[in-house]
């Protein structure tokens, strides 16, 4: 049976005449999938023009349109009368067909279900919408307008200021069009490392030490804003040293990797972490040291908008970091914050040990530098938040909630280079071979890990290694690219024993299929082989 098919298949490629490359469009990640097409008619047949791949795909009947199931693909339904535009099409796939109104709640779920959350700012106005229909229509205040059932000319008012975003949501256009499939893999992730008991958590500061051990929560955001999170996502927990990248992206937004660079290297240093050490030009060996950060706090505080307060300049800081997150939740927290000042000999050491090499700007105030410093370790976030931060630096410096450009792409690039040389105290060369992602770790138990032009992930779990990383967290990672094609130097190209979640999973199996055909074609015995 399979040499039949193989058979025919070789047969239909020769006499369409198509090449292996225009072929092999039908199934790249870059193609757009045709759900709304433009439809042409050649005499009594209708069909679907894909003018990218210039190739006319029949259709055995005229009028039809798609309803969504299970297995997120489209299939057609009864014939309709509608679904000449995006709204028609949408609430033919959701509508009762015996009442003709659509439920909201279950269109709602749908939509869900790709990753968008009901919060998101950029659906602010379908949320709007939803509640002036509902209290149009006569509903009362405290019940939820996702009762409603809408007509077809309300749905259509309704979802048309966001129409292209929704419809790039079912449409399955988002950078992980399989959404429960590749979460589902997530959750497995989670439970295989909640098992993990090792490490201790970082008892230097009492409020750390009293941490609980079995805090453990993920948290993803794709640059195409699909969310998800697991565990404990919402606990407050300080930045730390996760701090680091952010405050050394609002320098080099604000002053330029110039005038950066003349103060903080770009090199590991081989040491531990916060050891008395400056590399052989006499500056911090990079911004994700003690040393580095702690300069990198000076350049803010004395050479961006230096007119600024210590009280105005946290609050600049803290703002920066909102924008980052989207808006998302971001506190202080004092107690964090006295009790680093109070146990910072070492830190303290380090800025007096810069300030004898002349490290610093002109005019720095070292008291102000380490308070400000300090401050921004102790400055309070959840995995939920920082996920979108980290997604911030995967998606070149916009946003992916608010879509608000934060930082020039070239910064994010500075950002990320150093968070995959540096970013995992005396552990980031073997991070770096062994997961190959940038990521960022701290004595609270987070870790923020960017996947460029995919996601940002936060993992946090209190229980440190002796390196000062996060043992569940660094599994998690390991996991992750044990099981995706994440790490820097996987090979996209050629088939592995990976998968690569940017892809559906049916594009996967056909372009094999494509593959062996064309192989086959050609005669190309080892080409089928492989």
């Amino acid at each position: 049976m399979y040499r039949k098919i193989l058979f025919h298949g070789v047969i239909m490629l020769k006499n369409l005449k198509i090449s292996p490359n225009t072929f092999r469009k039908l199934h790249s990640t870059n193609t757009k999938r045709v759900i709304l097409p433009v439809s042409i008619k050649l005499g009594s047949a209708e069909y679907f023009d894909a003018p990218s791949t210039n190739i006319i795909l029949p259709i055995h009947h005229k009028k039809r349109n798609y309803s969504f199931i299970h297995d997120s693909h489209y299939m057609y339904t009864k014939d309709q009368d509608h679904g000449t535009n995006a709204e028609d099409v949408l609430f033919d796939m959701f509508k009762n067909e015996e009442t003709d109104l659509l439920s909201i709640g279950k269109f709602l779920a749908a939509l869900r279900s790709t990753g968008l959350r009901k919060n998101d700012p950029r659906l602010q106005e379908l949320t709007d919408n939803l509640k002036v229909e509902h209290l149009k229509s006569g509903g009362a205040e405290g019940i939820s307008h996702e009762t409603q059932k809408l007509n077809r000319e309300q749905f259509r008012r309704i979802v048309t200021p966001n129409i292209v975003l929704i419809s790039r949501a079912f449409r399955h256009q988002f950078i992980i069009p399989d959404w429960a499939g590749f979460t589902k893999h997530i959750e497995d992730f989670y439970w295989k490392c909640k098992t993990n008991t090792e490490g201790k958590v970082a008892s230097y500061i009492p409020q750390l030490a009293r941490m609980n051990p079995e805090y453990w929560g993920v948290s993803v955001c794709t640059i195409d804003g699909q969310r998800f999170s697991i565990g404990d996502t919402i606990i407050p927990f300080t930045l730390q040293s996760c701090s680091k990248p952010l405050t050394y992206a609002i320098a080099l937004e604000r002053l330029g990797p110039q005038v950066v660079h003349q103060y903080v290297g770009q090199e590991p240093s081989g040491r531990n972490f916060n050891e008395l050490v400056l590399d052989h030009n006499k500056k911090p060996h990079n911004p994700m040291i003690n040393a580095g950060a702690i300069l990198i706090c000076s350049l803010l505080k004395s050479l961006i908008k230096p007119e600024m307060t210590l009280a105005e300049k946290f609050d600049f800081t803290m703002n920066c970091f909102k924008r980052l997150a989207g808006g998302e939740n971001l506190g202080f927290n004092n107690a964090i914050f006295l009790s680093e000042r109070e146990a910072a000999d070492r830190n303290y050491a380090l800025g007096f040990y810069m300030r004898e090499h002349n490290c610093y700007p002109d005019k720095s105030n070292l008291r102000d530098i380490m308070d400000f410093y300090f401050q921004c370790c102790a400055m309070e976030s959840n995995c939920d938040a920082m996920s979108v931060m980290a997604a911030t630096l995967a998606n070149g410096g916009i946003c992916p909630i608010t879509e608000e450009k934060v930082l020039k792409p070239e910064s994010v690039r500075d950002v990320l280079s150093l968070m995959h040389s540096c970013g995992m105290y005396d552990y980031s060369g073997q991070f770096a071979f062994r997961v190959g992602i940038p990521a960022k770790s701290g004595v609270s138990g987070s870790l923020l890990v960017v996947i460029p032009n995919v996601m940002g992930i936060c993992t946090w779990s209190p229980p440190l290694d002796p390196l000062g990383n996060s043992c569940r967290g660094v599994q998690f990672c390991e996991e992750l690219v044990n099981e995706f094609n994440f790490h820097r130097y996987d090979n996209l190209k050629h088939a592995t024993n990976k998968k690569d979640p940017r892809r559906y999973k049916y594009e996967t199996k056909g372009l094999s299929i494509v593959n062996l055909l064309f192989s086959a074609a050609n005669g190309d015995v080892t080409a089928m082989r492989r």
